[in-house]
């Protein structure tokens, strides 16, 4: 009787070939899983420095009184041009909070009341783990950055970006934002809902190449943390021209924060007088003192700025 063939599991250069195949005939699009980014070896006199990746789980949107139920953060060294070179091991911690995860947060997260049970997030182990990190990278670090200086206060003397905010992905051709919208436009995918894992892949996407620039992701991300930018704060302008204000960039500031009700806008060092000047010629008509505030990498995205 004749044994039926058993054909044997297709090696790594045989699947990736066949993916190479499939992309070549301009019939497919390939997806690759994101594997273990390698260490790269670092040329002589290369200075390094070391980031650090940080992406929160929580109850809701208010860090006053939502609260964190998953921290991760994964350190990575760099050099001055945005090369990446190592990728080291991840910190990853759960933590029980006050009131009952709801259903709508496990469903976006992935993390239940009973995965939680018991867990909680030392604020020394935190601090220690992020002592040697020039630089705090979130995706989102609007709010990232605000739960994560409420858990461990040695935050706030830490320079932060934001590698969704501080790249320009729309130049680059890509029309979304979202961190996982961005990997699978890089052509990988992971497994998401935890936070350690969106570490991950964040860093992988700031040491690849952007699709239009060719310039490195985190080498752009380094370039605009740097630059200082300037909030200009239109204090009692006129109402009525406020439709003004909103088709020019500028934001409403409500009440309750520490900062004036008032329309707002940020602009960069070298727009800061024109701006001024389009304030007192166009809105208020008269020569006019108005608040501003100079935001660096060391107040953005936090609650003093």
């Amino acid at each position: 009787m004749l044994q039926a063939n058993n054909p044997t599991e297709p090696t790594d250069d045989e699947l990736e070939a066949m993916a190479c195949a499939l992309a070549a005939s301009g019939r497919y699009r390939i997806q690759r899983r994101l594997r273990p980014r390698p260490k790269l070896d670092v040329p002589v006199g290369t200075e390094l420095k070391q980031a650090l990746f940080v992406d929160v789980e929580s109850t809701g949107l208010d860090h006053q009184s939502d609260e964190i139920i998953e921290l991760a953060m994964v350190p990575f060294t760099y050099g001055a041009d945005g090369q990446i070179y190592e990728v080291k091991e991840p910190f990853q911690r759960l933590n029980q909070p006050s009131k009952p995860i709801s259903a709508e947060i496990t469903k976006l997260t992935g993390i239940t009341n009973e995965m939680v049970a018991g867990h909680v997030i030392n604020p020394s182990e935190v601090e220690d783990f992020a002592q040697d990190a020039v630089l705090v990278i979130a995706h989102n670090a609007g709010f990232d950055r605000r739960f994560v200086e409420k858990l461990a206060p040695g935050f706030a003397l830490k320079a932060w970006a934001c590698s969704q905010t501080q790249i320009d992905w729309a130049h680059e051709g890509i029309e979304g934002t979202r961190l996982s919208y961005l990997v699978a436009s890089a052509g990988y995918f992971y497994d998401k809902h935890r936070a350690a894992n969106d570490c991950l892949a964040a860093i992988e996407l700031l040491a690849s190449p952007l699709p239009d620039s060719g310039a490195l992701g985190l080498a752009k991300l380094l370039q605009n943390a740097r630059m200082p930018t300037w909030r200009i704060w239109a204090e009692n302008s006129p109402f009525d021209l406020k439709d003004v204000l909103k088709a020019r960039g500028y934001r409403w500031n409500p009440d309750g924060t520490p900062f004036p009700k008032a329309w707002f806008i940020d602009v960069s060092d070298d727009d800061r007088q024109a701006e001024l000047n389009f304030l007192q010629k166009e809105i208020y008509q008269r020569d006019i003192q108005l608040l501003t505030r100079r935001i660096d990498a060391f107040n953005r995205f936090s609650d003093r700025a």
